[in-house]
């Protein structure tokens, strides 16, 4: 019983604290850098949710409505496994609390915004269909492509080549500790000191964050949401309560990314028995924080820079796992 009151009481912290994390991103970071007053804190992650809670849902456009809607649900849900398979109290559960299993649940994360675009046959939940008249046309009835499906294909190259940084940072620590096993990583840690203060762990570190901030799509990474062209990407037609969960994923997928750090990196697992838990806060607040003071000054990269960029981060974390082998 202990065990269970833990984990649920690690999780709510969790899910308070996530609340906060895009507004303090916003507020303090962005708004201050650009000089200007920004919304407040409590905007991003908690005014906005409730306000979409309570706004009239449209049915989309799309040949699998119920799944194109569930999609941020599946999103969230596999944000919340990464989290409680990080716990302590989950590391008897063998497989499921190992670097393998957290690989497959952010592939899920992941993988949903294709779906969103492909799913998606509208433009601001209006069927728009209308025929490619431009001179050169392979075939004279063939159909623009929707904004949404070049979200999809932008989602499918970041997941195909930007999330390759992340996932090498997240074997350094189990090459070093011999295990691909969260318990056995932290109690590599407990008795060795924490990873991050080896020549190894620094260089993770780095494309750890690099990997944080891709994932996120954030700035100058910001592919599958490029204002310019497609407006919001997948997450255009969404409205309602089902926009109210992507704001309330992205949040929890920031905290809980840095809690995969901690407890990767630091040794520190999330409890809300030990004081640990500050530092896993800590860790929790300083991500974005370091995410907005680095996106406020970044351009926008173009596939031209960000198949570079991703390229040589994925070499800098080759090196690392090198490094951790020595």
């Amino acid at each position: 019983m202990e065990h269970i009151l833990g984990a649920i009481g690690t999780i709510i912290i969790g899910f308070i604290v996530s609340l906060w994390l895009p507004g303090l991103e916003r507020k303090l970071i962005h708004a201050r850098i650009q000089q200007r007053i920004g919304p407040p804190i409590s905007s991003s992650g908690i005014m906005a949710p409730l306000k979409f809670f309570f706004k009239q849902t449209i049915k989309p456009y799309s040949p699998l409505p119920r799944l194109y809607n569930s999609l941020p649900l599946i999103g969230l849900l596999s944000v919340f496994f990464i989290l409680l398979f990080t716990l302590p109290e989950a590391y008897h559960l063998g497989a499921l609390a190992s670097i393998v299993a957290i690989v497959g649940f952010l592939k899920i994360e992941e993988v949903i915004y294709v779906f969103m675009g492909s799913l998606s046959k509208s433009v601001m939940s209006l069927r728009m269909p209308f025929p490619d008249l431009a001179k050169g046309a392979k075939h004279p009835n063939v159909q623009r492509s929707f904004l949404e499906d070049i979200s999809a294909m932008r989602a499918f190259r970041l997941i195909a080549f930007g999330s390759f940084p992340l996932y090498i940072a997240l074997f350094i620590p189990a090459v070093i500790s011999r295990s691909i096993f969260l318990g056995d990583i932290v109690a590599y840690q407990q008795i060795n000191g924490p990873i991050l203060f080896s020549v190894a762990g620094v260089i993770g570190a780095i494309v750890f964050f690099i990997g944080y901030i891709i994932l996120l799509n954030e700035y100058p990474f910001v592919i599958i949401k490029a204002k310019a062209d497609v407006i919001e990407g997948p997450y255009m037609e969404y409205a309602a309560k089902w926009r109210a969960l992507i704001y309330i994923m992205r949040g929890f997928l920031m905290f809980t990314l840095a809690i995969l750090f901690s407890v990767l990196f630091l040794g520190m697992p999330p409890t809300i028995f030990t004081w640990g838990i500050l530092v896993n806060i800590l860790v929790a607040v300083l991500f974005p924080m370091l995410m907005a003071s680095f996106s406020a000054f970044a351009p926008i990269f173009t596939f031209k820079q960000f198949y570079p960029v991703t390229f040589g981060a994925t070499i800098l974390g080759v090196v690392a796992l090198l490094a951790a082998f020595i």
